[in-house]
């Protein structure tokens, strides 16, 4: 674990972090003043942005649910966490199996300072927290290693992490790394918020300008070929909210509409 004067260094509360601008347009209240200052700045320029936010997060219930419910999956490795809030991965999959053994990472260190409320796991499962950067493949598997059997199958949770990444840091050859160390039968969620939008490209250029974290939208396609070798689950790569919808899903409109998600199976 970081020492505690170096998660307050790292904290840097005077400019604005991605797990904490996430939390504040998820209506959360783990953020500093500067945070919530970003969000309406995104807001101000692309209004719809929250209700994404929120989408994104009901598409992770919806593919946790699948992977534990329908895949029969037991073991999942959640990279780019987030800050605690409602119907995490640990509690949509330990209220289906409580058997099930999640291990968290983020390298955020106000999630760090929040993580025990991520390790509240049922007394039949386990709940990890690892303190570690998606740049660091090996030093993620190796770590997750001592809570996860990767003999066995995993789903791999990569949601609104890999647009942390620019180009410049290879994000289809990390993602082929952790692939690559999953056993046949692991599958694979990824979601990405894309860059069919003007007015959502300019709020996050504005937001890249002044943040300590910079995200880096994608073309529905780029953001596709993360998942290349794998079968995708039906309905394959589509808008996350289109994404095996709940039968009372509001329509959503088409602003709302600018980030994509899919779950493929190693097979």
């Amino acid at each position: 674990m970081t020492d505690r004067g170096d998660r307050e260094r790292r904290l840097q509360t005077d400019r604005p972090h991605s797990a904490r601008v996430w939390d504040y347009l998820l209506g959360g209240k783990n953020h500093y003043p500067v945070d919530s200052q970003a969000g309406d700045m995104i807001l101000q320029t692309f209004p719809e942005f929250a209700a994404i936010a929120r989408l994104q997060r009901s598409f992770l219930v919806r593919a946790v649910r699948f992977l534990t419910r329908d895949a029969g999956i037991r073991q999942f490795l959640d990279i780019g966490t987030g800050l605690p809030s409602t119907n995490h991965t640990h509690e949509v999959a330990q209220g289906i199996a409580p058997e099930s053994r999640i291990v968290y990472v983020d390298n955020d260190p106000i999630v760090l300072a929040h993580a025990d409320a991520l390790l509240r796991s049922t007394p039949e499962g386990k709940c990890a927290y690892l303190d570690a950067d998606v740049r660091d493949p090996r030093k993620i598997l190796a770590e997750a290693a001592h809570t996860l059997d990767f003999d066995r199958p995993v789903g791999l949770m990569l949601l609104n992490i890999m647009g942390q990444l620019s180009d410049n840091e290879e994000p289809e050859r990390i993602v082929a790394e952790l692939i690559d160390a999953l056993p046949r039968g692991s599958y694979v969620a990824l979601s990405d918020g894309t860059d069919t939008s003007e007015q959502l490209k300019a709020a996050v250029e504005a937001y890249n300008a002044q943040s300590v974290n910079t995200y880096h939208l994608r073309s529905p396609e780029r953001i596709g070929s993360f998942l290349q070798g794998l079968r995708l689950v039906e309905p394959g790569l589509v808008r996350s909210a289109d994404w095996r919808p709940d039968p009372d899903s509001a329509d959503i409109s088409r602003e709302q509409g600018h980030a994509v998600g899919a779950v493929g199976l190693k097979e």
